[in-house]
């Protein structure tokens, strides 16, 4: 198998049978074209990926530690594991078809810069959530988006892809598909249940989106439903306006509500792994940034013992 051929049923594998989204395998392609370009360059003699060494993966280590781009601008460090992280990936799903290639376990990641986790406490979600101006079904519909972001923990990307269908009002719940093709059940709280019927209540539209564009003309209802869609993007972009309104001392964004969420329910008692299953993590390695945050202990013993 020639490496283009060896990328290309790697892209299929991620498609198909890992379930991955557009945009990881968008990432992906990104990634491994980066790393294609470089061999061609460097090694034009490397025509099948049972040739992709140590040697050749500290030497692409190396290139990217260096690469700029236009705006003579460097790769973060988290950007350069990135890459890795797609290599990686790549050689795991070679090993599946018994191809002799490179060991994944082999390739290192370079250390990150570490990042402060961003999360409002309580009273800064509630200055947060008054801010939409309920006089009009936009403001409803932004209301209803933030609360159900912050009673859910979902992610951005799962809460747009919701239909009026998706929720269970009488239960309260409904199930999405995460990261990964990972199935889990929501739990919504009574206030996201209330904004999210108001906002429906006043919406005259047949469309099968929950969240829909709203503003200037009547919308034709032959339009597809999904042109009437809320992406991902503008989500972020409401949330953005509302966080700048409050006036807020944390730039936050979706995700950052999903921090909010599992903050709160860990500082009110909640345990990891239950917390873990409500935000969909495949690792409780991933939902353990939490809890240094959030340990009640350790401000205990500052207090007890840095007094002044």
């Amino acid at each position: 198998m020639t490496l283009p051929e060896s990328v290309q049923k790697f892209f299929e594998y991620l498609e198909i049978e890992r379930g991955s989204s557009r945009l990881t395998i968008r990432n992906y392609r990104h990634y491994m074209a980066r790393f294609m370009d470089f061999l061609q360059v460097n090694y034009p003699k490397v025509l099948s990926p049972t040739e992709i060494t140590n040697d050749i993966i500290r030497s692409y280590r190396l290139y990217l530690s260096r690469f700029t781009d236009e705006s003579e601008m460097p790769l973060k460090k988290v950007t350069q594991n990135y890459h890795l992280i797609a290599i990686r990936a790549y050689l795991k799903f070679l090993l599946k078809t018994d191809l002799p290639v490179l060991s994944p376990e082999k390739i290192d990641l370079g250390k990150a810069e570490s990042r402060s986790l961003k999360f409002l406490d309580r009273s800064q979600v509630e200055r947060l959530m008054n801010m939409p101006s309920i006089s009009d079904v936009a403001g409803l519909r932004d209301k209803a988006i933030m609360e159900l972001l912050f009673s859910t923990g979902l992610r951005v990307s799962e809460l747009v892809r919701l239909n009026r269908d998706s929720v269970n009002f009488e239960t309260k719940e409904f199930g999405v598909i995460g990261k990964g093709g990972r199935v889990r059940v929501v739990f919504m709280s009574d206030a996201s249940i209330e904004w999210l019927t108001r906002y429906l209540s006043e919406r005259e539209d047949a469309f099968k989106p929950l969240f829909t564009r709203v503003g200037g003309a009547k919308p034709d209802p032959t339009t597809p439903d999904e042109k009437m869609r809320l992406t991902t993007r503008s989500v972020q972009r409401i949330v953005e306006k509302y966080v700048k309104k409050a006036r807020l001392p944390i730039k936050i964004t979706p995700h950052g509500i999903r921090h909010s969420f599992a903050t709160d329910l860990l500082r009110s008692g909640a345990d990891i792994r239950s917390i873990q299953e409500m935000l969909g993590h495949k690792n409780i390695s991933t939902t353990q940034i939490y809890t240094h945050v959030t340990n009640p202990q350790l401000k205990e013993i500052h207090e007890k013992f840095h007094r002044r």
